[in-house]
């Protein structure tokens, strides 16, 4: 960097410092307007945007449908971040946090609302008993990846995503720091995948689900644009499980919900049914 940076004493917040997200990032939580949410018919309501965050959730809940579990089925809301939407009073009742996905669940006696994305796979993989094992050691073992995901993904999309191509300027020093965990992590998966169909053994999970969003994405060259400077081709597990999970229906169907942006094929705002996702795959070019 041309110039060095000398902290104040005492941070202050400057709203014009620039960036994709400077104007709706604040230091401060909580509702900023009133707005109900809408609500569909389904027991299942998720309020989300199709970033991988919200990916894990709409994937696992197509892959539930797929499974036959037709109490998976869900209404989903496009939650538009760059309207600031998820600072409504509504979308702030069910996560305070104002974080997508969030989810509400009328199935129960009470409402239960679920936020954080491992959360919602973990709450719905026991609920309906599906992609997460019975065996107590085999669970352990794709919770710990699942928790690895929530630990690492920041690294990857706040630290490598942001400064590599979101951050106004280019600088060297976030864009090597980031560029060297977001590699150490794939050379851990890609060693964890070594001899592995999925990346606890052969049964497709939901630490499968939570990770290739975040991490197939990028090596797939759907994120960020970072294939090449990433040197993707030299994780070879990593790119064949990417492909792999790329092809199942339920990842194809759950990656475009709440989709509001690319080609025709891949967009649907809001869903409500399966014919909505089957309407928008119908015009994938043949």
């Amino acid at each position: 960097m041309s110039t060095t940076y000398n902290p104040p004493k005492v941070w202050t917040w400057d709203d014009e410092n620039g960036g994709q997200w400077a104007s709706i990032n604040r230091p401060t939580s909580g509702a900023r307007f009133e707005r109900e949410l809408s609500k569909g018919e389904h027991a299942l309501q998720l309020y989300s945007l199709a970033t991988p965050n919200g990916q894990k959730v709409t994937i696992l809940l197509e892959e539930l449908l797929l499974a036959g579990v037709k109490e998976a089925d869900y209404d989903a809301y496009a939650i538009s971040i760059s309207d600031s939407d998820q600072f409504s009073s509504g979308f702030v009742a069910v996560n305070p946090n104002s974080k997508i996905p969030a989810l509400m669940d009328y199935s129960e006696d009470e409402p239960v609302r679920v936020f954080e994305s491992g959360h919602i796979l973990l709450y719905l993989a026991e609920k309906f008993g599906h992609f997460l094992p019975s065996n107590h050691a085999e669970k352990t073992e794709v919770l710990n990846w699942l928790f690895w995901l929530q630990g690492s993904a920041p690294y990857l999309g706040g630290g490598f995503g942001h400064f590599y191509a979101y951050a106004p300027e280019k600088f060297e020093y976030p864009i090597n720091r980031f560029t060297m965990e977001t590699k150490r992590q794939l050379d851990l998966l890609d060693k964890q995948l070594e001899g592995k169909t999925y990346i606890v053994g052969d049964e497709y999970t939901i630490a499968d689900i939570a990770i290739w969003p975040w991490y197939g994405n990028v090596v797939l060259g759907l994120a960020y644009n970072a294939a090449e400077f990433l040197d993707v081709e030299s994780y070879p597990n990593v790119m064949r499980w990417a492909k792999l999970i790329a092809k199942r229906p339920g990842v194809e169907r759950g990656r475009i919900v709440n989709r509001t942006w690319g080609e025709e094929w891949e967009m649907l705002a809001d869903r409500h049914s399966a014919s909505d996702i089957d309407s928008v795959l119908a015009k994938v070019p043949k």
